[in-house]
């Protein structure tokens, strides 16, 4: 009788595991779902990110150093060649300007007073050549003696000595005044460059300083606009992974 007890206990464990097992298998089955097969079109698209840039674009810069003392354009702004669109304080390049006039009108004054001393250079070599001619003549006559020959002598020479040294103070004068007006063309140049004016048609993409900031053009001219002549007309740049190369082709349409 207890033999047959435990018989029917094993016998029920057993009963139970398969239950448990067979439940188990048909919460886990796969589960396959299907689907009617068609003809379409696979959008195969390539992103990247980039950048859009003019195809031409200027960086406007200034040719001497100073303080901003006005813009005229800012981002986005529409400018023709020739505008005005930035100005740097001209009060030093005036300065500038007005000490070299001074040094040309000043070098003039030499080169005047170098001729007016070329000129009576000449007149007393004239004079002494007429004076040593007329001893030369006495001389041989038995007139005059040696001694007033060998001094009507000096005397020419020496005129001749004036007037090399008067001719070469005319040349030097000149010199100077060619170089006092070099120095008026550069002042003057230099204040021009204090007015900025745009070099082409386009639009403003970028202001590089604000009014009161000091430029320095010692080794480069800095930036203060960048414009762009047509906006119609962009390059993209962008990067892409080397996997997606193969699916660009020429001709492609792109969108930004």
């Amino acid at each position: 009788m207890k033999k047959s007890r435990w018989l029917m206990v094993a016998g029920g464990v057993v009963a139970i595991a398969a239950a448990i097992f067979f439940a188990l298998d048909r919460s886990t089955q796969v589960q396959h779902f299907t689907a009617k097969v068609e003809r379409g079109e696979i959008n195969d698209a390539v992103e990247a990110t980039g950048t859009i840039n003019a195809v031409i674009t200027v960086q406007v810069g200034s040719q001497v150093s100073g303080t901003i003392a006005k813009l005229n354009a800012d981002f986005n702004s529409r400018v023709h060649k020739g505008d005005i669109v930035a100005l740097i304080d001209p009060a030093l390049f005036k300065g500038v300007l007005l000490q070299a006039a001074a040094d040309l009108e000043n070098a003039k004054a030499n080169l005047v007073a170098a001729q007016a001393n070329l000129e009576k250079a000449k007149a007393g070599l004239v004079q002494t050549k007429a004076d040593y001619d007329r001893t030369v003549g006495l001389f041989q006559s038995g007139i005059q003696s040696q001694q007033q020959l060998d001094l009507a002598k000096a005397n020419y020479d020496s005129a001749n000595a004036a007037v090399s040294g008067a001719a070469a103070s005319v040349t030097q004068a000149g010199a100077q005044v060619s170089q006092k007006k070099a120095a008026v063309e550069v002042a003057q140049t230099n204040l021009d460059y204090t007015v900025i004016r745009s070099p082409i048609d386009g639009t403003v993409v970028a202001r590089n300083v604000d009014v009161g900031q000091t430029v320095a053009a010692s080794l480069q001219a800095p930036t203060i606009f960048t414009i762009a002549q047509d906006l119609s007309k962009m390059w993209v740049y962008a990067k892409t992974d080397e996997s997606d190369v193969g699916n660009i082709k020429v001709g492609k349409p792109v969108t930004f």
